[in-house]
């Protein structure tokens, strides 16, 4: 069968990658307003206290780029900013001292859970006309095709 034919698989695939992004850039979008009005905060600095919050004992600054897929600079400014408000810490690495390791302060651990509640009840919302069904069934997707990533 030709690739180019209108309904060709490659075709279905495309717009099945349409309206995935469509639908995750939605629910972005909808995310950085809430957590900017309901937590004065955004969602990239949530995502750090995020990644720093399940590595309890911290993450190195390039670590911290590669798990969220950002720069060093980008990371730096973000830490900057809640190492001011109290809710990072900044360490040297015992077995490195040039390198420096990133941990939530029990003030940004209280924080996150504070926001990350609101935040999983803001998720259940957007996405709650999905079944038990529907995300056994997307899992199981995204899992298969997760194993074939670049």
């Amino acid at each position: 069968m030709d690739s180019r034919a209108p309904d060709s698989l490659s075709k279905r695939r495309l717009k099945m990658w349409i309206r995935l992004l469509g639908v995750t850039r939605g629910a972005e979008r909808h995310l950085r307003e809430y957590l900017r009005v309901e937590h004065s905060t955004t969602l990239p600095r949530f995502d750090v206290m995020a990644a720093l919050w399940r590595r309890r004992d911290g993450l190195t600054m390039s670590e911290l780029g590669r798990l969220l897929l950002v720069s060093g600079g980008n990371v730096t400014v973000i830490v900057d900013g809640l190492e001011k408000e109290g809710l990072v810490v900044r360490t040297h690495s015992s077995a490195d001292r040039r390198t420096v390791e990133v941990s939530l302060t029990e003030r940004g651990l209280v924080e996150f859970e504070r926001i990350a509640i609101g935040h999983e009840v803001e998720i259940d919302r957007l996405f709650s006309q999905l079944t038990e069904a529907d995300l056994e069934t997307l899992t199981g997707i995204f899992k298969r095709l997760g194993k074939d990533a670049p």
